[in-house]
């Protein structure tokens, strides 16, 4: 019988039981945001859970592990105009993550890996896991899914040189996941004209709106394919599984903090 990995299909006695063998929990986040005209809104939030089941599964025979159910709500503003769209503040988003954290030590959980999938939750989940490694006392690794591999995702997609929006590589996901969730007849008006590129190493917020006019979608969802799909799922579930093995992310934080939360002594 294959070994369960799901949270969610576990019961209280048995994650207990998994929380004193040092097993690692996985929070997959997303949104819940415009995908164009042709992909769902769940597209973030299902595309991470199904990266982190993928990897979970992988390692499971030697590897204790759970994975939560995903976070649907992550930081989309920009995506407002096109509908669709439920947005988390920042500080809601951080404070909804703290909480997870300080339930999973709370239960005797010490390790966490976040997988995302979307793009405006990176700089929130990177400041989040810094500050709770700190607080807790834990070690809370991150990943946004197209970085995990970048380069073999690059070598897959034919349009473009990486994953964008609603694009030749999201649609290429959901072909593969479940064909019957895309739009299909809706791809070839899905494309838009964006505007250059902001110059490098300045930042500003813009909405969808701006950066991908009238559809709001970034990329060339025509050239998806099912297979292009199925080898981005083998791709970043191999550096996913591989991350979840590898001692150096998952030694305890030092603690930088003496008791009186001053700096610690040097």
């Amino acid at each position: 019988m294959p070994t369960e990995i799901r949270w969610d299909r576990m019961t209280g006695p048995e994650l207990k039981a998994l929380a004193g063998r040092d097993a690692l929990v996985v929070l997959p986040v997303g949104s819940m945001e415009q995908h164009g005209p042709h992909l769902p809104v769940w597209t973030d939030s299902a595309c991470a859970h199904e990266f982190a089941l993928r990897a979970a599964t992988a390692v499971a025979d030697d590897l204790p592990v759970a994975v939560l159910p995903p976070l649907w709500l992550g930081l989309s503003e920009h995506h407002l105009p096109f509908g669709g769209t439920i947005t988390l503040d920042h500080a809601t988003f951080q404070a909804v993550i703290r909480c997870v954290v300080r339930s999973l030590v709370a239960e005797g959980f010490r390790k966490l890996l976040i997988v995302n999938g979307h793009g405006g939750n990176i700089d929130p989940l990177a400041v989040a896991g810094r500050e709770l490694a700190v607080e807790f006392g834990i070690p809370i690794v991150t990943t946004t899914w197209p970085q995990a591999a970048a380069k073999e995702i690059g070598a897959i997609l034919t349009t473009q040189p990486g994953v964008q929006h609603a694009c030749e590589g999201e649609t290429s996901l959901w072909l593969a996941l479940d064909a019957a969730q895309v739009r299909q007849g809706m791809i070839a008006e899905s494309l838009s004209n964006p505007p250059p590129n902001p110059p490098a190493g300045f930042v500003r917020f813009y909405s969808f709106e701006e950066r991908a006019p009238r559809t709001g979608v970034r990329g060339d969802p025509r050239a998806a394919t099912a297979e292009k799909g199925e080898a981005i799922f083998a791709a970043v579930t191999k550096a996913i599984a591989a991350a979840m093995r590898d001692p150096v992310l998952w030694t305890a934080p030092d603690a930088v903090w003496d008791s009186g939360r001053g700096l610690k002594p040097q």
